[in-house]
């Protein structure tokens, strides 16, 4: 189970390529849809914001997290509403695909860093914040707009360029907060459950980061290549029929 950096891979409702076209959300659903993505790319702004004026006032970037803490908790697990919108048929994704995607983000922004408090002033976790941030800003962005049938090129091409840069940074500062919270979870037994009890049941949570962090290895290649060939589809199109006119 791994986020795996900026989770750029689902689609919320909207058509992102040359693909076949689907019949759109009714008027009252995309309607939602645009107040959902209009207030989470409000709240994200809200999350850059807040680590700008933190930097600003402390002079260092180091423990910007406890800066945005809070509203970075509450937008991440407001993408839950994703996976609803997938099983009500808002969005034309996969259930499973959306919840894997958003869950493993909310797994490591709960599960990760609030739970293990030592892991909270590392670099790491401000590398991750840093771009899933700037991520989530294009993509709800990119969502708005393309539901509002006025998409500008600019934000298309930061939606299909910057996860480039993005993507690997992210899954570096999700794999080196994982990491980091190996030894304190170790330590404490943290989510644990030894033998023997009266369930007679075992579960040790260190081996679960372990095995999230082993998952990394095959799926972030997939994905990582799926969005460069989605980025040459997208682009080329565009370009091609903006030589057209």
């Amino acid at each position: 189970m791994a986020s795996v950096g900026s989770g750029l891979e689902h689609q919320r409702g909207v058509h992102e390529g040359p693909q076949k076209k689907r019949r759109g959300p009714g008027p009252l659903a995309t309607a939602y849809m645009v107040i959902y993505n209009v207030v989470m790319t409000a709240g994200w702004l809200v999350i850059a914001v807040g680590l700008i004026r933190a930097g600003l006032a402390r002079g260092t970037y180091h423990g910007l997290y406890y800066s945005i803490e809070k509203p970075l908790k509450f937008f991440q697990t407001g993408a839950l509403l994703e996976i609803l919108h997938c099983a009500v048929g808002i969005v034309p994704s996969s259930v499973v695909l959306t919840g894997f995607q958003v869950m493993s983000r909310v797994f490591l922004t709960w599960a990760v860093t609030h739970s293990v408090k030592q892991v909270q002033s590392e670099d790491s976790v401000l590398l991750f914040v840093t771009a899933w941030t700037l991520t989530e800003i294009v993509r709800y962005s990119f969502y708005t707009f393309s539901l509002l049938n006025h998409l500008p090129y600019v934000i298309k091409w930061a939606r299909y360029t910057l996860f480039i840069v993005l993507y690997p940074m992210g899954v570096t500062g999700e794999l080196l907060t994982i990491y980091a919270a190996l030894p304190h979870v170790r330590r404490t037994g943290l989510y644990s459950v030894t033998l023997p009890n009266k369930f007679n049941i075992s579960f040790d949570y260190y081996t679960v980061l372990i095995l999230v962090m082993i998952s990394y290895i095959p799926v972030f290649p997939q994905l990582y290549f799926h969005m460069l060939r989605q980025r040459r589809k997208v682009l080329t199109t565009t370009d091609d029929s903006k030589k057209k006119e």
